[in-house]
Formats: structure tokens, sequence, C-alpha cells
């Protein structure tokens, strides 16, 4: 979904929306936090830089908006996941939510799964390299429907990156609760081993279009298709 649907969108429609939003102080914000992004990633190989305006017309504007379209895909080429980028990325999402132009899709097995899980006392939280904003945009506007109330509370790389073990342990202390007490479900096993480290339990979840995994990493990690298959003990 999200390297069919989600990313070709942005990628699609990212000039139009600046163009559409460019004097609304949200998008001068995204715009800054990208400004601010390229200037921290000058010395990379590739990195484009996004210059001020000095507001001399309609040509430079038009500049301007063209330099942030290329820092945007240039940083989506490169997968990268900067707050800056996934904040335009979430509000462009919002407004494709909102005007039904694009729908979360939600796995079948998933929602009977988490319905199962709070009934027995369990919490379950996001954690997502997406904002929190896009995450509550996928699942309030879901093939599902709403379902956010499912969700205790969601996290994004504010708290830090999923590759790193401290990002979990971050997580673990804000809920209240010890890592060994949660079970992270992945499809990334630099993830996976990040909250391994932390002491996290871990599964890893194969669906359909997801990267492929090494003998070794089917072999290592407890693995998973469905959400059925998950058979947790009741919270205490």
């Amino acid at each position: 979904f999200c390297q069919e649907t989600l990313f070709p969108y942005i990628k699609d429609n990212v000039k139009e929306y600046l163009r559409a939003h460019w004097e609304e102080e949200e998008c001068q914000q995204d715009v800054g936090l990208l400004r601010k992004q390229a200037q921290e990633d000058s010395s990379l190989d590739g990195a484009v830089p996004i210059p001020l305006e000095s507001g001399s017309g309609e040509e430079e504007l038009e500049r301007v908006i063209q330099a942030v379209v290329d820092n945007v895909h240039w940083q989506m080429s490169l997968d990268r996941k900067t707050t800056a980028l996934k904040q335009l990325q979430g509000h462009m999402w919002r407004a494709a939510y909102a005007t039904g132009h694009v729908k979360g899709e939600i796995f079948k097995d998933v929602v009977p799964a988490i319905r199962k899980w709070r009934e027995a006392g369990m919490k379950v939280y996001i954690y997502s390299s997406g904002s929190v904003e896009a995450q509550k945009l996928l699942f309030g506007y879901s093939t599902e429907g709403d379902i956010l109330e499912l969700f205790d509370g969601h996290f994004d790389t504010k708290i830090g990156p999923k590759v790193e073990s401290e990002s979990y342990r971050r997580i673990a202390a804000s809920i209240g609760c010890a890592t060994n007490n949660i079970l992270f479900l992945t499809d990334v096993p630099r993830e996976a081993n990040a909250a391994e480290e932390a002491d996290t339990h871990v599964a890893v979840v194969i669906r359909p279009g997801n990267a492929g995994l090494t003998d070794d990493e089917k072999s290592y990690y407890s693995l998973i298709s469905s959400f059925t298959e998950l058979f947790l003990p009741s919270s205490t």
C-alpha cells in the first residue's frame, strides 16, 4: 500500500500541492523544515538545496517550489525517514484521505485480532516511520472504516529511529511498561534486531509485497503471516 499507493501519490502531486497551499502557514512550516534538513544534508551526494525566497515574483517562486519538489523526490529515492519529509507527506495524505482519493488498506485478519487482544486486557500501539498524523489518517480512513479506537497510542521517528534499540526503551518508558512485556511486530529485520537488543519480544510479519528474508533470518525470527497465528498471554 505504501509503495504502490501512498508514496507514488506524493511524487505525482507534490508540486500541485505546494502551489495550492504555498501561502498557508502550515505549508510554510513544512518548507522551513525541509530547508533546514537540506542544509544538514548539504554534504551528501546528490543533495538538493532549497533557496530562500526574496519575494521577487512568480518566476522565482516557481524555482523555489521546484527545488522543494526535487528535494522531496531525492529524499524519497533514498527512502529517507526524516521528520521534515514525513511531516509534508502527512499533510498531503490528510488532504487525499479527506477527499476520498486514498483509503488505508487493512488486512482482514487485523481488526478481529486486535479486538481479541484488547478484550484480553492488552494494549496496542503503533510505531511507524510514518508520522503520527499519517498513521491516524490511515486508520481513520481505512477500508475497515475508522478504527482509531483500537489503538492506545502512536509513536513515530520523533521518539527515535526504528533501527535503534534506544527508541524501544523510550517507548517502553513512555507507556510505563517493561520492554520484555512488549511484543513488536515488523517486516524489517533491522528493526527486529534493534527491538531485540532492547529486550523486546519480536515477531516478523510476512505479507504480500514485503521484502524477502534471508534463510538465516527465516530460521532465527518467529515468523507469522497473519495476526491469527499469534497466541498471546492474557494481561496480568
